[in-house]
């Protein structure tokens, strides 16, 4: 399918399309802000709540968890409430997490907290994708997801920068709990200006039945190997850097690599900056060139691999700066990557099941972050802090992903190309 064909019935795009969008993903940016800021206070969580690596994982674990588990009921809801509503449920959510855990004096409160956030949070990204594909052309989707994921990046780049400073400036509740106005602000906007669709392409209604039309939506969409495939791919490209910029990275910079913790907020900086120049590239590539979607992820994965075996295997107690600095340009490649999963899905399912369809490929790269977290965590307490064994465990996720990616490729090549036949059949036939 050519890129820059328009498809009847495209939603016209323009500058309101771009101002109503844009609310959308400062939701998202918000929300990135939120569940990015444990990355950053890590090692004083651990000190605060006196906890070891295992107890400390089980904070992102936790919020991931929710996260992951949310996914498909969110993609059902956004398909049937619209995305005002539940972006509106999910600011209130992660607002009140991050109050909550800003003022949180026990562990449990404060995993009550994070679990709050990653609910709130999990109702953001996927209502984002389907404001995208209401108010922009289809061929402008790739780029549109690959600038909502820029613009998340942006707000991990304020939990590396801003709330940093602060948590160190201010200390633990006046940095957490001054962050949460952020949510109050963007609540304000959504509630006064966000609409769900422009005039003139409202959604055909689709009857909503229980129990038996979400079996059908679920089914609907899983049956497309389109959607396996975007999840795996999801799954397989996302979770190094996830695991990097929302826990572990921190950690490993400066207990395993001997770094200050300005140097090392400074390469977890560096993920994001990377991050944001190449989802831009990923975005024109894939927009221009729609069979170059798998290349690009395999091609991430394999990068990841390398450069992680190299950092791992590198002789000596620490890795030079060059290698480090290597490893986080090639990491800020890991979310751009992650959103070509949606550009599989998001062609294999009609209007009526994209945010089901996009909530189980979101699904994929939070499940393989949270186990990862896990297994990290564990091995971490087992052997003694040694990163190199703990780190090791991105090789056997990555395996498993590959081989699901292999095994799904091709069928759902096949089925792409019958339905862009059909679609094309169907443009013939429409009565002028």
């Amino acid at each position: 399918m050519s890129s820059s064909a328009t498809l009847p019935g495209d939603p016209p795009g323009g500058r309101r399309a771009i101002a109503v969008w844009g609310i959308g993903v400062s939701v998202y940016f918000v929300a990135v802000i939120f569940r990015t800021s444990l990355g950053v206070a890590g090692l004083d969580a651990a000190d605060r709540f006196h906890v070891g690596a295992s107890a400390l994982s089980t904070f992102s674990i936790l919020q991931l968890l929710v996260y992951a588990g949310m996914q498909i009921p969110v993609g059902l809801l956004v398909d049937r409430l619209g995305t005002k509503k539940v972006l509106t449920i999910g600011v209130v959510l992660f607002t009140a997490g991050q109050l909550g855990f800003a003022f949180s004096s026990s562990y449990g409160m404060a995993l009550a907290s994070r679990a709050l956030l990653g609910c709130g949070d999990a109702m953001t990204f996927i209502s984002v994708l389907r404001l995208g594909t209401r108010w922009f052309p289809a061929r402008r989707g790739p780029l549109v997801a690959q600038l909502a994921g820029l613009v998340g990046m942006a707000g991990n780049l304020v939990s590396t920068l801003v709330i940093a400073r602060l948590l160190h400036g201010v200390g633990w509740t006046s940095a957490f709990a001054g962050s949460a106005a952020a949510g109050v602000l963007v609540l304000v906007l959504l509630l006064l200006f966000l609409k769900d669709h422009p005039e003139g392409h409202e959604p055909e209604p689709f009857p909503h039945r229980g129990a038996a039309y979400v079996r059908r939506q679920i089914a609907a969409s899983w049956r497309e190997p389109g959607t396996r495939l975007g999840l795996w791919v999801h799954f397989t490209t996302q979770f190094p850097a996830m695991v990097f910029l929302l826990l572990w990275g921190l950690p490993f910079l400066v207990q395993a690599q001997g770094l200050s913790r300005a140097t090392a907020g400074e390469l977890l900086t560096l993920v994001v900056l990377s991050n944001m120049v190449i989802g831009l590239v990923y975005g024109q590539i894939v927009a221009r060139h729609h069979t170059a979607r798998l290349p690009l992820a395999l091609g991430t994965v394999a990068a990841t691999a390398f450069v992680w075996a190299g950092v791992l295997v590198y002789p000596g107690e620490h890795a030079p700066m060059w290698v480090l600095v290597v490893l986080c340009i090639v990491l800020g490649a890991c979310g751009p990557a992650s959103m070509l999963g949606f550009d599989f899905a998001r062609p294999a399912n009609p209007p009526e099941r994209q945010g089901t369809a996009s909530g189980i490929t979101n699904m994929g790269g939070f499940v393989a972050s949270m186990t990862t977290l896990l297994a990290i965590g564990v091995l971490l307490d087992a052997t003694d802090d040694n990163y190199r064994v703990a780190f090791a465990a991105v090789f056997v996720l990555q395996a498993a992903g590959l081989s699901q990616i292999f095994r799904l490729r091709k069928q759902a090549a096949r089925r792409e190309r019958e339905r862009l036949v059909a679609s094309r059949v169907e443009t013939v036939h429409v009565p002028a």
